[in-house]
């Protein structure tokens, strides 16, 4: 009786097993169908993309969104759908790995099953902005500038008519936009309502793998820790702004702080980076840092497109065309501090991208685990361009010279930070509210939202659709926070290698030159490989031995 039993147990777990691969392979199955589609399509749209961005060809732009419709048709498909649900909900995946590709391309169908039309409308509409945004140039004093000459001016003239100029300039392209982007953004929620989601906003966050609400309690925190610390800062700005524009404080207006947003700190301390980047070859200064990791960027480099051209887009960017190695970045280079810290930035979006393609990876599975842990690098990378001890090895800047500027180059950097996350606080907080309710006034919304999180005052009487001139609100989409928590996460980085690689313990000035190629194969094995195998928080800790948190970034920039 006893053996019959054992036999009969032994049976069922052999039934059990064979039911669970059975489902496995049924998985693997599907997962090989899809890649077949959406392999070729992807490169196509990725390559048109990119080729968009250099000429602002509209036929580019035609492939581009040609190739998009086709990727979302096969997202689309109801029956993949139905059986990748069916798998999700049976737990008979064991297999991590599958386990993980299950979940991506659930969510990636789950965001598709609206209305095939309607998705393919949006991609339309969105190529067509794409092309206005990158066609754009402000009028001034009767010619068409770039956004690097709208920020020279900004940043140097001190006649406050012409930054008045400037800035209304740039704005300009809001009232080109606005009723575009609007109807982009009806029409996303209208997907997301089609899914049973309240709207857009709360639709990108839970198929990114993010809480909602644990999202906007971290905004919160982020808020009351920054609130004081950014208050006193800016009232120190507006008493030297208000000698240097001779104006009483409560005269000062937006175009007065040096950017078209706010988003990057003015020139607040007595220290002119930019000076020291003239002459130099900010290529190779990147392509030497990284190698000094163990990380070539070369092959990167030569695919790239880096400096300004007509009608080329005017920001920064990295893409992974293929998921196989063919990483490129755009860029609009000039010779100053800005423009070098882009490029760090870029190209550690790059070497991340890079890293994670690696043949062990699942197809499915080449992407950074998280939008924010790729920023997290880039912005990891980027403050060098800021650090006197990386000046003075790379930029041969003398020890006196480094140590005169030390102290104010921090300043200047934790200025960036704290007013930084002022700025993210203003798009996280108005893209919720207008998904919420895209019906109401948003000009005055976004004022509201500014002056209470930027503190900088509204223009007399404005009352012009400025939101619209954000390209990220309008063309990539409830992404802008995870700036933020990319933020917190190179502070945790960054707390992480002192201690443990470099062992300086110095969160301010380290520069990577204690064991560089340790810090790179750290990199390399506990964030870069693993792509998207795990969930994002889970990688976290087996690379840091904690979650993420925001206490090293208080202890970075607020304490």
């Amino acid at each position: 009786m006893k053996k019959v039993l054992l036999m009969i147990i032994a049976v069922s777990f052999l039934m059990l097993e064979s039911c669970t691969n059975k489902k496995e392979m049924e998985l693997e199955k599907i997962i090989k169908e899809v890649e077949e589609q959406i392999i070729p399509l992807r490169k196509v749209a990725a390559e048109a993309s990119w080729d968009g961005s250099i000429t602002g060809d509209p036929a580019d732009f035609q492939r581009y969104s040609e190739a998009s419709m086709k990727m979302t048709e096969v997202f689309s498909d109801k029956v993949v759908f139905n059986k990748l649900k069916a798998l999700k909900e049976s737990g008979k995946i064991e297999d991590h790995i599958l386990k993980r590709e299950l979940d991506v391309l659930y969510d990636s169908y789950l965001s598709n099953q609206a209305d095939t039309a309607l998705l393919n409308l949006i991609i339309e509409k969105e190529s067509a902005l794409e092309m206005k945004y990158s066609e754009f140039r402000a009028i001034y004093k009767g010619k068409p500038i770039n956004d690097n000459k709208v920020e020279e001016i900004l940043q140097k003239s001190t006649n406050n008519r012409d930054l008045e100029e400037v800035w209304r300039a740039h704005k300009a392209i809001g009232d080109v936009v606005a009723e575009d982007v609007l109807e982009i953004v009806r029409l996303r929620n209208k997907v997301a309502h089609e899914l049973g989601f309240d709207n857009y906003h709360t639709m990108s966050l839970k198929l990114s793998g993010q809480d909602p609400q644990e999202i906007s309690a971290l905004f919160d925190e982020l808020d009351e820790m920054t609130r004081d610390g950014f208050a006193a800062l800016k009232d120190e700005m507006d008493e030297k702004f208000s000698k240097r524009y001779r104006l009483p404080k409560e005269k000062l207006m937006p175009w007065h702080y040096q950017n078209r947003f706010f988003q990057e700190a003015p020139n607040l301390y007595p220290v002119e980076l930019d000076k020291y980047y003239k002459g130099k070859d900010l290529e190779a200064l990147t392509t030497d840092f990284y190698k000094s990791l163990g990380m070539d960027v070369e092959s990167i480099m030569k695919r790239s497109d880096l400096y300004p051209k007509e009608k080329k887009n005017q920001h920064a960017y990295c893409t992974d065309i293929d998921g196989e190695g063919d990483v490129r970045v755009l860029c609009n280079i000039a010779q100053n501090e800005q423009w070098m810290s882009t490029m760090l930035h870029e190209f550690g979006h790059a070497v991340y991208a890079l890293g994670h393609d690696c043949p062990e990876n699942p197809y499915i599975l080449r992407d950074a685990a998280h939008t924010f842990t790729t920023e997290a690098v880039a912005m990891l990378f980027e403050r060098l361009s800021r650090n006197p001890e990386w000046m003075q090895l790379n930029l041969g800047i003398s020890e006196q010279e480094k140590n005169k500027i030390k102290e104010d180059c921090f300043k200047s950097y934790r200025l960036q930070q704290l007013v930084f996350s002022r700025w993210t606080q203003v798009v996280y907080r108005f893209e919720k509210e207008m998904y919420a309710n895209p019906e109401q006034d948003l000009n005055k919304l976004w004022w509201d939202i500014v002056e209470k999180y930027q503190m900088m005052r509204r223009p007399e009487g404005r009352n012009s659709p400025d939101w619209a001139s954000k390209i990220h609100i309008a063309l990539y989409p409830c992404y802008y926070h995870n700036y933020q928590l990319g933020a917190l996460l190179a502070a945790q980085f960054q707390h992480f290698i002192v201690t443990n690689i470099t062992r300086t313990g110095d969160m301010k000035y380290d520069c990577y030159t204690e064991n560089p190629k340790v810090i790179g194969t750290w990199l390399q094995e506990y964030v870069f490989k693993p792509g998207m195998r795990y969930e994002w928080n889970d990688m976290i800790e087996q690379a840091t031995g904690e979650k993420l948190t925001a206490k090293y970034y208080k202890m970075l920039f607020v304490e």
